[in-house]
C-alpha cells in the first residue's frame, strides 16, 4: 500500500481517532486492539518492516465483531446492543472467537423468550430427522412383518362348554371348511361379494386410508370399532389376525395387507377371501356355505342364491333367514340390496336382476348331534352373552374356537324343567286329534335372585326337531297381567299423583287402597276428564269376565286379576313412571311398548321369559336388581378373560316396597288365580298373565331363592304371528292359571323335593290407604276383609280348592258380591251398571257401560293390544 494512502489527513499533528488512523481509514473499522502500536503522526515506526506485515488487517466479520465489542463498552442504540450480545456469546475468555455449537439451542445471542424459540434451520432439521426416522422404522417393520402360513392360521379348535358344577356339557367346533379354487366358485358369487363389499377391488391398492383412520380414531375415542373396508383387508383379518380391536393389530393388518397386495395377485386374494369368510351354520368358505344353505357345490350357485350368501358376509347371525322371523325379514331386505348393488356396479343387467323375483329359501339347518335337546339353546345363549360382553368376540371368532366357557346352567334343574314340559304335553296335548293342540310353543327360565345366574331354561323341543328359535329368549309374545305387580310397585314407590302428602309429593299407597273394578268402567286422566279412545269416545276398560264387584282393594284386584283397577292406577301413578321402573328392574327398552298408552299396565310389552323372571327377582331379592347372566368364566389360550366378572346387585326398589308386593303376590298363589301352586305345600308368590284373544298365557312364580317364568303361545314355524290358544287341550279359554302354572308346579315339585321350606319376610308398613275418587266413605265388607283377614297357610288348604279361573262364572262364589257386601242404604248400593248406582264424583275413576276403542296400543306385529286378563 502506498505512503500516500497511509498519510494522515490530519495536518494539525493531533492524535488521530480510530477512524482517522492509517491515513484516514479506520483500523479494522475501529480502534486498534489493546497492545497494538499507534501510528499516528509523529509516532515511531517499528523496526523490522512495514507495520501491516506485523499486524494484518482483520476480515470484515472480525471487524463487525470488533464494532460490536465497542458498542457493548459504551455505544448506545439497538445495533450496539445486538452487537454486544453477539460479541459476548462468540468471544471466548482468551479473546478468541468461541467455538460454534452443533445444536444452537437455547439460542446464543438471543434474550428473553426468543432465546427459547428454535431457529427455522433447527425446526426444519428436526422435522426431517423425525420424518426420516419414521420412514426408516416403517421400512424396518414392513420388512420384518412376515405373511403367516395360511394353512396354519386357519386351523380351528373346539369350544368347550361346562355346567355350573364344572362338568363338561358339550363341545362345539366341527367347523365345515373346504378350500376350493376360484374357478370352482360361482362367478355370480364372486361378483356379488365384490359389488357389496369392495366395488373397487380390481383397481385399489388393497387398503382404505380413510377407513383405517376412522377405525384408529374410534378406538382412540372409545367409539364403535370397525373392520377393514376392502376385501384385501378383510381377507387378512379373517386369515391372519385375531379379532382384537387394538392399534398394534391395525398396524399389523396394514403391513400384511400391503405385502399381500404386492406379492399376491387379485385372483389369489379373492380366492383366499371367499375361502376364509364366515357364512354361519358352521360354514367357513364359499364351498361349505353352498352345501350348508343349498346343498350344492359353490360352482353351481345361481345368481339368486349367490346374492343371499353375499349378504351373509355382513353378519351371518343377523341374516340367516331360517334362524328367526326377524332374521328372515332382514335377510330378504339384504338380498334385494345385494342384487340392486350388482346392477349399480354393472355386474349384472336389469334384465338378469329381474330373474330373481322369488326369495331363494335355504334348506333346513342340520345341527350336530352334540347340540341336541336343550344344549343348543344353552350354547346359543352363552355365545350371545360372550359377544355382548366382549365386542372382540364375534361369531367368526367363536367358530374358530379355543374358548373354555363355564356356564351358570345347573344340569339337574335343566333336566327337571324339560321333564315338566314333556310330561305336561304328554298328559294334556293331543296334536294328532285336536287341531288347536298343534304349534303350541313353551318357553321358560329360572333365575337366582340377588345373583342373576340363569340356572335353567326351556327353549323348545330341540334343533333336531326343527325348532331353532330359543323360546326362553324370544321377543314378540305379550306377557299380559304379569305386568300388574310392576304398576303396584310404582304406586308404592313413587305414590299416586291424585293426592299429595304433607311434603307436597305424590302420596304413597298400600295394598288396602280401593279402586273400582266393574267391567267396562270409564278410565280417567289426572284432571278427571275421561281418556279418549281412537274412536273419539271415552275409553271403557274391560275385565276378563263381566262381573261388577264395585270398589275392591288392590290386593283383591291382584288376586282376581281385574283389569280396570290397574289401568286406572296406571293413570294415577303415570304410565311413563311405570315404564321407567320396569327398565330399572331389568326389562329391555326394545321389548317395551309405548309407556304412554293407556293399556301399558296390562302387559302389552313382550319381554323374554329370561328377562321377565329377572325383573320378578327384584321382588324376591327385596328390591335388589342384578342383570341376568349365563357365563361365569371364560378361558382363552390358557388366560382367563377379565370381562366376565359377576354382575353387581344394585338397589331399585325400597325393601319395604318389594316385601309388600311379594305379600300381595302370595295371596295370588294361595287363594287367587295361581292356586295350583298350593300342591307344593310351601310359600309361593307369583302372578298369572293372559292376553286378549288368548294369544299367550304366563305364570311367574318364586320362592326366596328361585324365580321361574313360564310362557305359552301358539305359532306355526315359518309363519310369523301368534295363533289363539282358545280351544287348546279342549278348553274354551286358556289362562295363565291353567297350563303355565301347571308346568311350574311340576317343575318345582322336582327341584324342591327334600329342600327346607323358605318363608318370605314379613312386610313392614308402607304408605297409606288412598282410595280412588268415588269410593264409598265406608268400606264394603269384602274390602275390609281383604285388609284384615289373614290368608290361610297353603299347607292347611285342602287339595280341592274351588276353581278361580276367569273362565268360571262371572261372579265366583268367593269373590266380592256388589249387592251382598254393600253396607250403604239401598239406593246407594250398586246393582247392575256402575253408572246406575253412583253419583258421578267431581273426579270419578269409573262409570258407564260403553266400551269405546282403546287408544292405539297395538304392536307392529299385530298382536292384540288389550291383554291382561290373568
Amino acid at each position: 500500500m502506498s505512503e500516500h494512502r497511509r498519510r494522515s489527513s490530519n495536518p494539525g499533528g493531533e492524535e488521530p481517532s480510530g477512524r482517522e488512523a492509517d491515513g484516514g481509514r479506520p483500523y479494522a473499522y475501529g480502534n486498534p486492539p489493546e497492545g497494538a502500536p499507534s501510528y499516528g503522526r509523529g509516532g515511531e515506526r517499528p523496526s523490522g518492516g512495514r507495520p501491516t506485515a506485523q499486524q494484518p488487517r482483520l476480515t470484515r466479520a472480525e471487524m463487525r465483531r470488533q464494532q460490536g465489542a465497542r458498542g457493548g463498552a459504551g455505544a448506545g442504540g439497538g445495533n450496539a446492543r445486538r452487537g454486544a450480545a453477539a460479541g459476548a456469546t462468540t468471544v471466548g475468555r482468551n479473546g478468541k472467537p468461541a467455538k460454534k455449537r452443533f445444536i444452537d439451542y437455547p439460542r446464543f445471542g438471543k434474550t428473553g423468550f426468543r432465546r427459547w424459540i428454535p431457529s427455522w434451520k433447527l425446526q426444519l432439521s428436526t422435522l426431517l430427522l423425525f420424518f426420516g426416522a419414521g420412514v426408516g422404522a416403517v421400512g424396518v417393520a414392513y420388512a420384518m412383518t412376515p405373511i403367516p402360513d395360511l394353512n396354519k392360521v386357519v386351523e380351528s379348535q373346539n369350544n368347550i362348554y361346562y355346567w355350573a358344577d364344572g362338568s363338561e356339557m358339550t363341545r362345539q367346533g366341527d367347523t365345515n371348511r373346504q378350500v376350493v379354487e376360484l374357478g370352482d366358485i360361482s362367478k355370480d358369487l364372486q361378483n356379488a361379494a365384490i359389488s357389496t363389499e369392495n366395488a373397487t377391488f380390481w383397481d385399489d391398492s388393497g387398503i382404505d386410508p380413510k377407513g383405517i383412520a376412522r377405525a384408529v380414531y374410534n378406538m382412540a375415542t372409545g367409539g364403535e370399532t370397525q373392520g377393514g373396508s376392502t376385501i384385501t383387508q378383510q381377507y387378512v383379518k379373517n386369515a391372519y389376525l385375531n379379532q382384537d380391536q387394538t392399534l398394534s393389530r391395525k398396524v399389523r393388518e396394514l403391513f400384511i395387507t400391503l405385502k399381500v397386495n404386492q406379492e399376491d395377485g387379485k385372483d389369489k386374494i379373492l380366492t383366499g377371501y371367499l375361502n376364509t369368510s364366515w357364512f354361519g351354520r358352521g360354514a367357513t368358505g364359499a364351498q361349505a356355505a353352498a352345501q350348508a344353505y343349498y346343498g350344492v357345490n359353490a360352482k353351481d350357485l345361481n345368481l339368486c342364491q349367490s346374492a343371499l350368501l353375499a349378504g351373509l358376509l355382513k353378519g351371518a347371525a343377523l341374516y340367516d333367514p331360517a334362524t328367526s322371523p326377524a332374521n328372515h325379514e332382514r335377510a330378504v331386505k339384504r338380498w334385494n340390496e345385494v342384487l340392486d348393488r350388482m346392477v349399480t356396479t354393472g355386474a349384472i343387467t336389469k334384465e338378469k336382476r329381474a330373474t330373481c323375483a322369488a326369495f331363494p329359501e335355504p334348506v333346513e339347518k342340520k345341527p350336530p348331534a352334540s347340540m341336541n335337546g336343550q344344549v343348543s339353546y344353552m350354547v346359543e345363549l352363552a355365545n350371545k352373552y360372550l359377544m355382548s360382553k366382549d365386542k372382540t368376540i364375534t361369531e367368526a371368532a367363536i367358530a374358530k374356537g379355543g374358548f373354555q366357557v363355564h356356564t351358570t346352567f345347573q344340569k339337574d334343574k335343566v333336566e327337571a324343567l324339560k321333564k315338566a314340559v314333556d310330561d305336561f304335553q304328554a298328559d294334556t296335548l293331543k296334536p294328532d286329534k285336536r287341531e288347536k293342540d298343534k304349534f303350541v310353543q313353551i318357553g321358560a327360565a329360572t333365575v337366582v335372585p340377588n345373583d342373576g345366574a340363569i340356572v335353567a331354561i326351556y327353549g323348545g323341543p330341540g334343533v333336531e326337531q326343527g325348532h331353532h328359535t330359543n323360546n326362553a329368549d324370544t321377543l314378540g309374545v305379550p306377557v299380559g297381567s304379569t305386568f300388574k305387580p310392576f304398576v303396584l310397585a310404582a304406586a308404592m314407590q313413587y305414590g299416586v299423583q291424585t293426592e299429595t302428602g304433607n311434603d307436597g309429593k305424590p302420596k304413597r299407597i298400600n295394598a288396602d287402597s280401593r279402586y273400582l273394578a266393574d267391567d267396562k268402567s270409564e278410565i280417567h286422566k289426572l284432571d278427571g276428564s275421561p281418556v279418549i279412545g281412537d274412536d273419539g269416545k271415552p275409553y271403557h276398560q274391560k275385565n276378563s269376565g263381566s262381573s261388577n264387584p264395585g270398589y275392591v282393594s288392590l290386593r283383591e284386584a291382584m288376586r282376581y286379576s281385574y283389569n280396570v283397577p290397574f289401568v286406572q292406577l296406571g293413570q294415577d301413578v303415570g304410565t311413563k313412571q311405570v315404564g321407567t321402573l320396569v327398565e330399572q328392574m331389568g326389562l329391555r327398552k326394545e321389548s317395551l311398548t309405548d309407556s304412554s298408552t293407556t293399556t301399558f299396565p296390562l302387559g302389552t310389552s313382550t319381554p323374554s321369559a329370561i328377562r321377565l323372571a329377572s325383573a320378578y327377582s327384584v321382588f324376591a331379592a327385596r328390591g335388589m336388581q342384578t342383570d341376568p347372566y349365563s357365563v361365569s368364566k371364560v378361558i382363552r389360550g390358557g388366560v382367563e378373560l377379565k370381562t366376565f366378572a359377576k354382575p353387581t346387585p344394585k338397589p331399585v326398589l325400597e325393601e319395604v316396597v318389594a316385601d309388600n308386593v311379594t305379600d300381595v303376590l302370595t295371596t295370588v298363589a294361595k287363594i287367587g288365580t295361581g292356586e295350583k301352586t298350593n300342591a307344593l305345600g310351601r310359600p309361593i308368590a307369583g302372578k298369572t298373565g293372559t292376553t286378549d284373544g288368548g294369544k299367550s298365557a304366563w305364570w311367574v312364580g318364586y320362592t326366596p331363592s328361585l324365580v321361574t317364568s313360564v310362557g305359552m303361545w301358539r305359532e306355526e314355524a315359518g309363519k310369523p304371528g301368534l295363533l289363539t290358544l282358545d280351544g287348546t287341550a279342549g278348553k274354551d279359554e286358556v289362562h295363565g292359571g291353567d297350563f303355565p302354572t301347571d308346568i311350574f308346579t311340576r317343575y318345582m315339585k322336582t327341584i324342591l323335593n327334600g329342600q327346607p321350606k323358605e318363608t318370605f319376610p314379613k312386610p313392614g308398613e308402607i304408605g297409606e290407604q288412598v282410595d280412588s275418587s268415588g269410593a264409598p266413605a265406608t268400606a264394603s265388607a269384602s274390602a275390609t276383609a281383604t285388609a284384615t283377614t289373614p290368608v290361610p297357610d297353603p299347607t292347611t288348604i285342602a287339595p280341592t280348592v274351588p276353581s278361580l279361573s276367569p273362565s268360571a262364572p262371572a261372579t265366583p262364589s268367593n269373590s266380592p258380591s256388589p249387592n251382598e257386601s254393600c253396607l250403604l242404604p239401598a239406593p246407594l248400593c250398586p246393582s247392575g251398571s256402575p253408572s246406575s248406582t253412583r253419583t258421578k264424583p267431581p273426579k270419578p275413576t269409573g262409570s258407564g257401560t260403553g266400551t269405546g276403542s282403546p287408544p292405539a296400543t297395538e304392536p307392529a306385529n299385530g298382536i292384540a293390544a288389550n291383554p291382561g286378563q290373568n
